[in-house]
């Protein structure tokens, strides 16, 4: 397979990994870990949302993942956690376009670690078709099936829909994470699991105030 280029490395990254703006002295600790934003649309119903907005590119959300999957495995029975990759700039598409396609193939499971493992420690170029093309045969998927969905005008719509949550969810940097379409946290803290189960409790309290109990 070829090699991901070395010199689109750093500007990846920095692109990726925009940090939040640092606070001000006047905001509470809370402000501090986490932010809110303008009430979007909830999927999950009567369960709590929590989106993952990552990049495969971005190293940050690399060294996120083992926890963040840990958290999964356990997290509350009220809890539900999806994933949606962050499109700022159209370099950024082909990226998006894999996650889609494993997703339409039930693979997201299996494979969403495989695809930063090939990025960071294989140092694929994943971003080429005939790249991703051929990872996806060496993964056991149908390179036909696969690269059909990738290219399928049904994936250029999720993208342009991520493009779009990206802005109204004001996601700044990647990993970020949203809890109920409302609180926001910058997911490369070292407590950014802490933080996380805080939102979660956050927002069950929130949805218990509304419920009247």
């Amino acid at each position: 397979m070829a090699a991901r280029l070395r010199f689109s490395l750093p500007l990846v990254v920095w692109l990726a990994c925009i940090s939040f703006a640092p606070p001000t002295a006047a905001q509470s600790q809370a402000d501090l870990d986490y932010r809110e934003i303008p009430q979007q649309p909830i999927e999950t119903g009567d369960k709590i949302e929590v989106i993952d907005f990552f990049f495969y590119g971005c190293q940050y959300c690399n060294d996120l993942l083992p926890r963040l999957e840990r958290w999964r495995r356990g997290m509350p029975a009220d809890v539900v956690m999806r994933h949606i990759p962050v499109v700022r700039h159209d370099s950024w598409v082909p990226l998006a376009k894999t996650y889609f396609t494993l997703e339409a193939m039930g693979e997201v499971e299996r494979l969403h670690p495989a695809v930063f493992h090939s990025y960071h420690v294989e140092d694929l170029y994943m971003s080429q078709e005939k790249v991703i093309a051929e990872w996806a045969g060496k993964q056991g998927l149908d390179r036909e099936k696969f690269m059909a969905i990738y290219r399928s005008d049904e994936t250029r719509q999720k993208v342009e829909r991520a493009r779009k949550q990206t802005m109204q969810y004001e996601i700044q940097g990647t990993p970020s994470l949203v809890v109920d379409g409302r609180f926001l946290t910058d997911g490369a803290s070292a407590k950014t699991i802490e933080i996380l189960d805080r939102m979660v409790r956050i927002a069950r309290q929130q949805r218990e105030k509304k419920a009247g109990k």
